[in-house]
């Protein structure tokens, strides 16, 4: 037990990622997790509704970083910047890389539970798009800024879970950000020299 959190919630979590990386997600259940935890089954599902939870348990607490950083962002900061807070507010919560690492690898194996992160990336996009609109920002702009910066989130968090030279996750977001700004430059640029005749 001394290697262990000592808060249950701790346990749960670390007991389940072990086993998740050991057996596979499918062939481990909450009894097995809460004994290798050393906790009751009963306290196992005071602490996660399911088996699935312990992988997405952070999520509302995460969205709810994101919209604070948004909605609070200056009145002067563009939505595009106000976005960008947002994504480097949730760092603070994603401090963990091996966990983060092997958390991905679990989502990464299964049908499932990827369908389950896409879902909760729809849902972010969404929350963030009406925090925008909360700021003033009408659509297209709330919906193409929120969607963006999503996009740039799970692009600069795959490349840190797998990132061999370890870049911290706020340097990846803005290199992210950076490619984006670089993409749509270039594509107005050849949009922008096509013959329409």
């Amino acid at each position: 037990m001394s290697r262990w959190e000592p808060n249950a919630r701790g346990r749960i979590a670390q007991a389940a990622m072990e086993l998740y990386s050991k057996r596979g997600f499918e062939q481990t259940t909450a009894a097995e997790i809460a004994k290798r935890a050393g906790v009751t089954e009963r306290t196992f599902f005071r602490h996660f509704a399911d088996k699935r939870e312990v992988l997405f348990g952070g999520s509302a607490r995460l969205q709810e970083l994101m919209i604070t950083a948004v909605v609070t962002a200056p009145k002067s900061a563009s939505p595009v910047d106000a976005v960008a807070a947002s994504l480097y507010a949730s760092t603070t919560l994603l401090k963990d890389r091996e966990f983060s690492r092997r958390r991905q690898k679990i989502i990464m194996a299964n049908p499932e539970l990827r369908e389950r992160e896409l879902i909760k990336m729809a849902i972010l996009a969404s929350a963030v798009a009406d925090a925008l609109r909360r700021r003033g920002v009408t659509e297209p702009a709330a919906s193409l800024t929120a969607e963006a910066g999503i996009a740039v989130f799970r692009v600069a968090f795959e490349r840190w879970v797998s990132d061999p030279n370890n870049k911290d996750l706020p340097t990846l977001i803005r290199e992210s950000y950076d490619q984006l700004g670089a993409l749509l430059s270039e594509g107005r640029r050849s949009v922008g020299g096509r013959s329409h005749g």
